[in-house]
């Protein structure tokens, strides 16, 4: 009888425990965090137990930080400071100035003149080797290529060409460029289209009002002329010479653009480089003539013994040298080359060969001399 009452007993404490064990139970809340951070610290102590088991040093733990934190950006240091300074170019030119015939200046007809400019180097190279070559335009009969001078670096140097004047009225430019030794067209800095420059003309049409033209002083086909038989291309003088020798100038003008029917109204000579006398030759040689004189290369055979006759003009005293002679006897010296290229003259002393006191006397021409004519054509 005891015994089945501790059965029922045990019995019913079992089946109480039972039922106490299926009752639903509270869910604990617990802090993300705490639960990271309690799970990395088991994790620890199991390595370091483990490594106290093995004898090994224990490891160590990194715990992350639970945000993400960007990498700083990357600093570059600043470009250096300072002056760049471009390479010069080797070679480039500067155009200055025209130093004579301004654009738009009247010509004649096939008048030859002379145009010349003004350049600077301003490269890095001297030109040498260099020259000047016809570019567009009107080449106006002009060489195809000019040497220029040897120029070095910041140097100015005047260029020049011989041209010639269209026969046909109207406005006429050409246009030029640079080219160094290499065959190579340079730049020019100033110049037209930054690469060339230019001569610009007028041809004047034939009218039967009045055209008046200084007509071009030819220097380099003029000269003198000893009574000896010597010459000198280079220097024009009239008088004697210290070796008691006559001397006698010769002058050359272009006339070319003068039409061939034109009537000369009015021409005048001013010998304005003749200011320059030496000694005194109008005291002991008389008055000094000028003759049409048509020389072709000058030579000995030129020089004409004192006493000549047919002079178209004269002057007696240094002063009348400065100052226009004109009259009709110029008109018609003039008249008489009209329809060809050349107007020539010779200047003499045509009293005396020489006064014989070992001394030069002589009036020395040198440029400008200014022949002016007027004319008109049917």
């Amino acid at each position: 009888m005891r015994t089945r009452l501790s059965l029922t007993i045990i019995t019913v404490i079992l089946l109480v425990a039972a039922s106490s064990c299926n009752l639903p139970q509270p869910t604990p809340t617990q802090d993300a965090n705490l639960a990271l951070t309690a799970a990395v610290q088991t994790v620890g102590a199991q390595l370091t137990q483990s490594a106290i088991n093995q004898g090994l040093p224990s490891p160590t733990v990194i715990v992350l930080p639970p945000t993400n934190t960007p990498p700083a950006p990357p600093t570059f240091a600043p470009p250096p400071t300072g002056a760049f300074t471009a390479t010069q170019e080797c070679d480039r030119a500067q155009f200055v100035t025209d130093v004579n015939i301004p654009d738009g200046s009247s010509m004649m007809p096939g008048q030859a003149f002379t145009k010349t400019w003004r350049l600077k180097n301003i490269g890095a190279c001297t030109w040498s080797g260099y020259s000047l070559v016809f570019d567009e335009g009107n080449s106006m009969s002009g060489a195809a290529a000019t040497a220029i001078g040897s120029t070095p670096p910041g140097a100015s140097v005047d260029i020049s060409i011989s041209l010639t004047a269209p026969t046909a009225p109207a406005s006429y430019r050409g246009y030029w460029r640079i080219r160094n030794a290499s065959g190579v067209l340079i730049p020019v800095t100033g110049g037209h289209n930054g690469k060339s420059f230019y001569v610009d003309i007028k041809v004047a049409a034939p009218t039967s009002t009045p055209a008046t033209f200084n007509l071009p002083y030819l220097a380099a086909e003029s000269g003198l002329a000893l009574s000896s038989g010597g010459i000198n291309n280079a220097t024009v003088a009239v008088g004697d010479s210290i070796g008691n020798e006559g001397v006698e100038a010769f002058l050359s003008f272009d006339i070319s653009g003068i039409p061939a029917n034109a009537t000369i109204q009015t021409a005048s000579l001013e010998l304005i480089g003749g200011g320059h006398v030496r000694g005194n030759p109008f005291a002991s040689l008389g008055c000094l003539r000028a003759y049409v004189h048509n020389y072709g290369s000058l030579d000995a055979g030129d020089f004409v013994a004192p006493g000549a006759t047919g002079a178209f003009a004269k002057w007696c005293s240094a002063g009348e040298l400065s100052v226009s002679y004109s009259d009709s006897l110029v008109v018609s010296a003039v008249q008489s080359a009209v329809g060809t290229t050349r107007f020539r003259i010779r200047l003499q002393f045509r009293d005396a060969l020489t006064d014989s006191d070992a001394t030069i006397d002589d009036v020395l021409i040198i440029s400008p001399v200014v022949l002016t004519v007027t004319y008109t054509v049917p």
